[in-house]
């Protein structure tokens, strides 16, 4: 039976593990146009990562690199390479719907908790999804500075691009997993299934793949789930569980209005 969903309004930001965040911003800034708005480091009282915020229309990304040798961050890096580690969403009530998530299943990754200074408070928690991604919830209805504690304004200009918001999410997970992970979607977050397809409608000669497509209640936020399909030659979704040693993110899917003018900036 389909879950009620959690009263969850849209994608806060995305989370990258990188190696070199000041690197990857560049990279962002001046392939896919994105503003730096953002840094938390050091310098701004996050002492064990080096945190670049970026951002284009309504998409937040948040390029993350740690500092120590022991933080998790870096056996994730190990154990991955650079990728996402967070999704995380905007909720309106962070207590209630972390504990109605972890009742219905899900893995607690961070009990509620309150991140303070002086423009005020941010309320967040955290679950675990597949693989080592986890989604964060996060409300900072009580916070009046920049972006999120820790974070002050650092602005370098990118060529926007046109991109104006994330469009989906691809999770890439095991054989045999996709409907795990869709049920779990359905029964954790309240999502819908918006869509579906076999390995007869994803498929060429030698690949093939089986999806579905979660989405949120107001169709705001479009999660598929894929897993590999028997073909001719080694799926490339089991390509990617494999170089990736696990599930996790294959990509980020951004919307624009003219997929041809955002291209042909790009490649100006």
């Amino acid at each position: 039976m389909h879950a009620p969903p959690l009263p969850i309004s849209h994608i806060h930001h995305v989370e990258l593990a990188v190696g070199n965040a000041k690197q990857a911003s560049y990279y962002y800034r001046n392939a896919f146009g994105f503003d730096q708005i953002g840094y938390a480091g050091p310098e701004t009282g996050q002492r064990d990562r080096a945190s670049y915020l970026l951002r284009q229309g309504n998409a937040h990304i948040i390029l993350t690199t740690p500092i120590f040798k022991d933080d998790p961050l870096a056996d994730f890096l190990n154990e991955h390479g650079d990728g996402v580690i967070d999704i995380a969403f905007r909720v309106e009530n962070v207590d209630s719907d972390h504990a109605s998530a972890v009742s219905r299943g899900a893995r607690e990754a961070k009990a509620p908790f309150t991140v303070s200074d002086k423009h005020g408070d941010v309320r967040r928690s955290a679950i675990h999804t597949y693989g080592d991604v986890v989604h964060t919830f996060i409300n900072a209805d009580s916070y009046d500075g920049f972006f999120l504690p820790r974070f002050e304004p650092w602005k370098i200009e990118g060529r926007n691009n046109g991109l104006r918001a994330f469009d989906h999410m691809v999770g890439n997970v095991e054989d045999r997993q996709m409907d795990v992970w869709a049920n779990w979607y359905q029964q954790v977050l309240g999502f819908q299934q918006f869509l579906s397809f076999d390995d007869k409608q994803i498929s060429t000669a030698h690949s093939a793949l089986r999806s579905k497509v979660m989405a949120s209640d107001n169709m705001r936020i479009k999660m598929p789930i894929n897993e590999p399909a028997d073909g001719l030659k080694k799926s490339q979704i089991q390509e990617y569980v494999e170089f990736n040693n696990g599930p996790g993110v294959q990509h980020i899917a951004l919307y624009t209005e003219d997929i041809v003018d955002t291209l042909s900036t790009m490649y100006e």
